[in-house]
This record gives C-alpha cells, structure tokens and sequence, in this order.
C-alpha cells in the first residue's frame, strides 16, 4: 500500500481513540459535585434542587437541619449544607424513622422555606424548591 492509502486510515484511527479517550475527561467537568452531609444515623437520603422564582439554580442557598434521636431523643446532630452551582445538596445516613417529622430549612440571602420530612414513609426523597421573596 502506499503512503496516501494509509494516511485517511490513520487519521480515522488518531481522531476515533482520541474523542474516545478525551470524552469522558470533558463530560466529567460540566457536572459539579454534590455537597454531601452524612448524618451517619440510618441509610434514608434528602435530595434538593434550589432554584429562584425566575427557575434559575441558587449557588450557595443554605440547607440546615437539627435532628434529635436516641434514647428519649437526647442526641442532637446540627446539619448544614450548601448548594453547588446547580443548586444542589444532598443528606445521607438520615434516620429510618423519628418521633417528629425532619424539617430541613432551607435560606437564601433573607428568603427562607421549610420542608418536612418523614423517613418512615419516604426514605429516599427528592425536594424541587424554589425560593422567591413574597
């Protein structure tokens, strides 16, 4: 075979193992991490989605959450966690039941919301919330 047989061939091959091999690299940086907090209580989880009234993702919105459990409830574990550029934030190891609801606050700025939980019947929940001043 000639050289120009070979070059189209190798140009296919150099430019398939190359987006091959740089895919995963560039899909891997649009998405940014979830901030995690681990209650290390039970095995339910809390899901949020933050946005603003216009529907836009709210960086930085504050997620707090007190949750007494134990014997007669006298443990106590404060929880914050803040949302990432698309407004993010999860929970985990949240407790499999409680004796009160969870109520996790949800603030932005001076715009608050609540959202209650109960693991009992919703161990894996996913919160959409969106926050607009009233």
């Amino acid at each position: 075979m000639s050289p120009r047989k070979w070059t189209p061939i190798l140009a296919s091959f150099f430019v398939f193992t190359s987006a091959a091999f740089f895919a995963p690299v560039t899909a891997g940086q649009n998405q940014p991490d979830i901030p995690t907090v681990n209650a290390d209580i039970g095995n339910c989880r809390a899901d949020f989605n933050v946005k603003d009234g216009g529907g836009k993702p709210l960086y930085n919105a504050k997620i707090d959450i007190t949750i007494k459990y134990g014997f007669m409830n006298m443990h106590k574990a404060q929880l914050e966690a803040p949302t990432n550029t698309n407004g993010q934030a999860r929970f985990t190891g949240l407790p499999n039941f409680s004796k009160k609801p969870l109520e996790f606050v949800i603030t932005s700025g001076t715009v608050s919301k609540t959202e209650t939980d109960d693991p009992a019947t919703n161990c894996n929940a996913v919160y959409n919330v969106t926050l607009t001043v009233h």
